[in-house]
């Protein structure tokens, strides 16, 4: 199977999100991923359940949801309301990350575990085989078009070699400073969903670079 790409929609002109959203319904794109932030976890906000309402309605794509907050337990049920597909939640915001999965779980969605750069992939060894998918993070959270951090392609390589070992049936999700070079390097070290914002959206066609993505 082709990698699959999730464009950011953190990286939409919040001044048309109805042209943005219809882009990527229209685009060769996979899914919808949405950072939810709230100023405490990481230092910015994003948006909030008014936007993904207004998401839900237009997208025709699954939604991936990555939480940078605090106590995301707290709003596993609305996410799924929502339509959220795929919920992931931080390692490092998790007391108990097992029984966080299991939630997700429940709510009938797919839950995802996001490592920070400073994160290492052996932390997550106890619960990969219950995790639907592994999100690394190749830039510090909370802002996009940062620059990409090199160590990611290492950190994608022993994610798959954990996944495999295990026999778990994660995905390997990469987010931040993904253009085509280093998603070509992130696909051949495991990745299987690119997440990209300004690289898509910055672009002169979006719906071309999504498409230049899919081909890695």
């Amino acid at each position: 199977m082709s990698v699959r790409i999730a464009p950011s929609i953190l990286s939409c002109d919040f001044g048309n999100l109805q042209r943005d959203f219809e882009l990527i319904n229209e685009s060769q794109a996979d899914w919808f991923h949405v950072d939810i932030m709230d100023g405490v976890f990481v230092p910015n906000i994003s948006f909030g359940f008014p936007v993904m309402e207004a998401l839900q309605k237009t997208a025709k794509k699954p939604l991936d949801v990555h939480l940078m907050i605090q106590n995301p337990d707290a709003y596993i049920q609305h996410f799924a309301a929502l339509g959220t597909e795929v919920l992931t939640v931080h390692y490092e915001a998790c007391t108990h990350l097992h029984r966080t999965i299991q939630a997700i779980q429940q709510a009938g969605m797919k839950a995802g575990v996001a490592l920070n750069p400073h994160t290492p992939v052996a932390l997550i060894e106890n619960v990969i085989e219950s995790l639907d998918l592994v999100l690394v993070m190749s830039v510090n959270p909370g802002f996009g078009g940062q620059k990409f951090i090199e160590q990611a392609v290492e950190k994608v390589r022993q994610c798959r070699q954990l996944i495999d070992r295990i026999n778990s049936k994660a995905l390997i999700e990469v987010d931040g400073g993904v253009n085509l070079d280093t998603g070509k390097r992130l696909v051949d070290a495991g990745a299987d969903v690119l997440v990209a914002g300004s690289f898509v959206f910055g672009s002169e066609s979006p719906t071309q670079t999504i498409a230049a993505l899919k081909q890695l």
